[in-house]
């Protein structure tokens, strides 16, 4: 099946684009690849405002090719035509933008602090497709930014080399996030779920980063473990902020 042939968005849309391209200009389109391709991206919600219109208007490739025709004669003015009219889907695509959670993350880490944690969370975000390994270099950069700025804002000294887990078993009692500081067990396990979160992510970023050379039998990770890292990441980071924000407000975060 087309969709399982290539490993991410931005693959996909790259193909959707070049199957109509060869179809408007002498050659042939897979008439299936086309319709998988734009049901796809047309009943995902993230992704059906950027296709072209032409491509919601023409159910198969017959219709496209009606369309086509009659708007340009000439094969160099249907490709520009093609390239533009896809530019956006790939833009956003290749942005690796489309969960539905990153922009009110994005928008809280923002605030929070723009210059070190939202650079990291951005650079996480657009490097999921590209860069899965710098994606998760990335992810653990995010959650060690966040407890060191919370921690500085709280003047609470840390050893310049300090690890991951430290950082954060250092914010989490700072902010009454530490399973040992509750006593009811869903509170514990909820919270210690989330510690465990940010040591696998510290573990995953050893063994997946770009952080450290490779050897040549190392294993690369796909997209969809560098997805999966910084959403988990940003959501943690984002607990973290909001924590941190209520107890500045004097409100409880029992």
């Amino acid at each position: 099946m087309v969709l399982n042939f290539f490993e991410t968005e931005y693959e996909r849309g790259e193909y959707f684009q070049n199957l109509l391209i060869a179809h408007a200009t002498g050659g042939h389109g897979d008439q299936s690849d086309y319709e998988v391709l734009r049901r796809h991206f047309l009943n995902n919600l993230n992704t059906k405002d950027f296709v072209p219109r032409f491509v919601r208007t023409s159910r198969d490739l017959s219709q496209f090719w009606q369309f086509i025709k009659a708007k340009f004669a000439h094969y160099a003015d249907r490709r520009q035509f093609l390239w533009d009219e896809f530019r956006p889907l790939l833009d956003y695509l290749e942005s690796g933008a489309h969960t539905p959670a990153e922009k009110p993350i994005s928008d809280t880490l923002q605030k929070f602090d723009q210059d070190n944690v939202h650079r990291a969370w951005t650079r996480a975000s657009e490097r999921k497709s590209r860069d899965p390994e710098g994606a998760i270099t990335a992810a653990r950069t995010l959650l060690e930014a966040v407890c060191k700025h919370i921690l500085d804002e709280c003047g609470i000294k840390y050893p310049k080399n300090v690890d991951l887990h430290q950082l954060y078993t250092h914010t989490a009692k700072e902010l009454n996030l530490s399973p040992d500081q509750h006593n009811k067990q869903i509170f514990k396990q909820i919270l210690g779920g989330c510690s465990g979160i940010v040591n696998g992510l510290g573990a995953l970023r050893n063994v997946f980063g770009d952080a450290h050379g490779r050897g040549k039998l190392s294993i690369r990770p796909a997209s969809r473990h560098a997805e999966l890292a910084v959403n988990l990441a940003g959501a943690v980071a984002v607990f973290l902020v909001t924590t941190f924000e209520d107890k500045k407000a004097g409100r409880s975060t029992r």
